[in-house]
């Protein structure tokens, strides 16, 4: 589990360093969007994979924040 995320972290970092401020805000919120959901804080998780989705459509988090949200309503009963 830790070797996942500080794979995930490597990665995150390679991405902001090479993306325009917009990018780089999109990927700091699915860091922490992610994070909450490892706390078990969905609500706050969903709240603000909504964010990146809304105000960074064509980022590349935005991908990821749209998949994350579809797995979460999955989830819930």
């Amino acid at each position: 589990m830790k070797a996942i995320t500080c794979t995930a972290m490597l990665l995150t970092l390679a991405l902001l360093a090479g993306c325009a401020p917009g990018e780089k805000k999109a990927a700091e919120l699915l860091d922490t969007a992610r994070f909450e959901e490892k706390q078990s804080n969905l609500e706050h998780a969903v709240k603000l994979y909504d964010e990146i989705l809304k105000k960074y459509p064509s980022s590349p988090a935005a991908k990821d924040a749209a998949a994350r949200m579809a797995e979460i309503r999955q989830q819930k009963p």
